[in-house]
């Protein structure tokens, strides 16, 4: 039998969900033009005011807005609400070392921890379970909104965070941690090490895992179930709109239901902006109604992807998206950290490189790989081993400050990558997701 944290929210009519939308539409809009200068300039230049928002049926009158819109406006500048009404930050990093910073008030943290807890209900957990979370805490949104949304489901919450995997296992099996939460990379590192250890599915408690912050494969999936003897479901969510929690999967697994009653989201044209009905490929665009210190109205996140408002045989009535199929932008996901090449090209430029790099990303036992082949300079280039050691280290120590990631590097010599006559082949991404 189906279980819901908010029945009747998550199963409400169309009617109903279009109700709430329309009104908390109107509110936010109203929010954001007397509160934040940098949206009422935007809306001004396309000549429209507040009077002009009726409901959703004028949703598509308002201006996006884009990440370079949350770096310029670094750090107060969307902020909605008086910085005393705020009781959190969180961040992610920006492409040019510039982070986006995401302000919550406790009604904003209340309300995101209620989305976790619709995932973590649909995917099974009750009060009387065990939720292991994996996810990195700090200002990275997987850990926070996860614990927060065990916490509202009654679990005993294990705060592992990410890394030091013995003790993982070693809690997982004491404490009988029933629901795991971490990326699906780690999901599966986890179920090798323990298949290593000698242990088979039926001597490891898990029931049900929910993983997301990186790109997966159904194969992937398939795989992690088999080795850890769990349902894996997938979760979606953005820095810039709260965190995980934005859609998640249901038993159905035909897709994810996105929180509507919180989001409205668009499928659009990426070149041309304009709307495209359901069943059509194009990019996500998400306006978030009730976050009262960092509203984002018509959000493009780059992803792309498929809405589908067809029945659903878990009972919700919340649209579905598909798994993003890629990105407008050349963003990488890696390990569950946002890396774009231009942050490392900032790296090697003040370091002294020219901009001829590579960056080659795999997947080595379920783990992210990055490397970077970088050219030396004629005036730099050497055959002494201890100085490329030297400059290697330094790109590394460069890079992990930037990114938050430990990178392979490799110096090269002058002209030895690859030129093209076109655009230049600065990723190479191996991974088969």
């Amino acid at each position: 039998m189906e279980r819901y944290y908010q029945p009747e929210i998550e199963t409400a009519s169309r009617e109903q969900i279009t109700a709430w939308q329309s009104e908390r539409l109107v509110r936010q809009v109203r929010h954001v033009w007397d509160n934040v200068p940098c949206y009422r300039k935007k809306m001004e230049e396309k000549g429209i005011t507040p009077d002009d928002i009726h409901g959703v049926e004028d949703l598509h009158k308002l201006p996006f807005v884009t990440k370079a819109d949350l770096r310029d406006q670094y750090p107060y500048g969307l902020l909605a609400v008086p910085l005393n009404d705020c009781v959190r930050i969180h961040s992610t990093s920006g492409t040019t070392g510039k982070r986006v910073v995401a302000y919550y008030t406790q009604e904003d943290v209340d309300l995101w921890e209620d989305c976790c807890a619709r995932a973590l209900t649909a995917a099974g957990a009750t009060e009387e379970d065990v939720c292991q979370v994996a996810y990195g805490y700090g200002l990275f949104t997987g850990g926070a909104g996860l614990h927060g949304g065990s916490h509202k489901v009654g679990c005993l919450t294990l705060p592992m965070s990410s890394g030091n995997t013995e003790r993982q296992i070693m809690f997982m099996r004491d404490l009988k941690s029933t629901i795991l939460c971490c990326t699906p990379s780690y999901a599966a590192y986890l179920g090798e090490t323990m298949k290593e250890m000698g242990l088979t599915p039926d001597e490891i408690p898990l029931k049900a895992g929910i993983f997301g912050a990186e790109a997966w494969s159904e194969e992937m999936r398939r795989d992690i179930e088999k080795t850890l003897g769990i349902k894996a479901y997938d979760i979606y969510g953005l820095t810039e709109l709260s965190g995980p929690g934005v859609a998640f999967e249901c038993s159905a697994q035909n897709g994810m239901h996105i929180n509507e009653d919180h989001f409205i989201a668009e499928i659009i044209d990426p070149e041309t902006g304009e709307p495209l009905p359901d069943g059509e490929q194009g990019e996500l665009v998400f306006t978030s109604l009730t976050k009262k210190a960092f509203p984002l109205l018509r959000y493009r996140t780059r992803d792309v992807c498929v809405l589908n408002r067809g029945k659903c045989s878990c009972g919700r009535t919340h649209v579905r998206m598909a798994k993003p199929r890629g990105r407008t932008d050349d963003m990488l996901i890696i390990r569950g950290v946002n890396v774009f090449p231009s942050q490392i090209e900032t790296v090697l430029i003040n370091l002294g490189y020219g901009a001829n790099y590579q960056i080659i990303v795999d997947r080595v036992n379920h783990t992210d790989t990055l490397d970077v082949h970088v050219e030396m300079t004629p005036e730099m280039f050497t055959d002494n081993m201890g100085e490329i050691a030297a400059r290697q280290k330094k790109i590394v120590e460069g890079l992990r400050s930037m990114l938050g990631l430990a990178a392979k590097v490799t110096l090269v010599a002058p002209k030895s990558i690859v030129r093209s006559e076109g655009k230049a082949v600065r990723v190479i991404d191996n991974r088969k997701i």
